[in-house]
Formats: structure tokens, C-alpha cells, sequence
């Protein structure tokens, strides 16, 4: 799979972005993310994709679903978003976030990154 693109999605952010009322239900509004990229995938990416959302907070313990593998951060959620990165090594890697330091601290090591409007209408 070192040719697949791994795609990390900061949950948080990305449901966070849209006023919709998420803030009532973190852990339903990161589930509702989940099955949503499970259903539709990446828009744009026509080859094989591994998607990792990265859940922290009130959303930890969202379960993993057929094709997007849910990770609970222990602690911060970009954090372990970096560490996912830098364990990917020369794989690409895309990560969905508008967090401006978390976008400047993966494209330090390679990433690519894309705002959440990529995998939320």
C-alpha cells in the first residue's frame, strides 16, 4: 500500500466548518462525517485511497467503518495527524484540515493538504 494515497482528515475541523448545530452532538456529527466519506470517498481522487479520520475529544471511540479507519487521539488531534504523517514516510499523503498551523506542520514533512470543503459540501 506505499503507493496508495493515505488521506487524514482532521474530524474536528472538517465538521467544525459548517454551523449546523454540531456542537450538540460532536460524537454523532463525526459519525455522520465517517459514513458520508465512506460513502462518497475523496472527490477528485480517482485511484485507491486509505482514508484515517482522526477524532479527539468528545468524538473518541467513534468506531471504524468499511473504508475509513477512525482514530482516537489520545491527546491532541493534530498531533497525532503529524504522526501519522511522519510514519507514512515517502508515501503520499493528503491531509484535510484549514488549521493554518497544522497545514504549515504536515507540508513540512511532504504532506499535501486540502480544506475541508474537499470532502464536505
Amino acid at each position: 500500500m506505499s503507493d496508495v494515497l493515505l488521506v487524514v482528515v482532521d474530524a474536528a475541523n472538517v465538521v467544525g466548518s459548517v454551523p449546523d448545530g454540531w456542537w450538540r452532538d460532536r460524537r454523532g456529527a463525526a459519525e455522520r462525517l465517517r459514513d458520508r466519506l465512506a460513502t462518497d470517498g475523496v472527490p477528485g481522487q480517482d485511484g485507491p485511497v486509505e482514508i484515517v479520520l482522526v477524532v479527539e475529544g468528545a468524538a473518541r471511540g467513534v468506531e471504524s467503518v468499511p473504508g475509513v479507519r477512525v482514530e482516537s487521539a489520545a491527546g491532541s488531534g493534530d498531533d497525532h495527524m503529524v504522526e501519522l504523517v511522519a510514519e507514512a514516510g515517502e508515501r503520499p499523503v493528503l491531509v484535510v484540515t484549514a488549521d493554518r498551523e497544522l497545514r504549515q506542520r504536515v507540508g513540512e514533512l511532504g504532506a499535501e493538504v486540502a480544506g475541508p470543503r474537499t470532502v464536505r459540501p
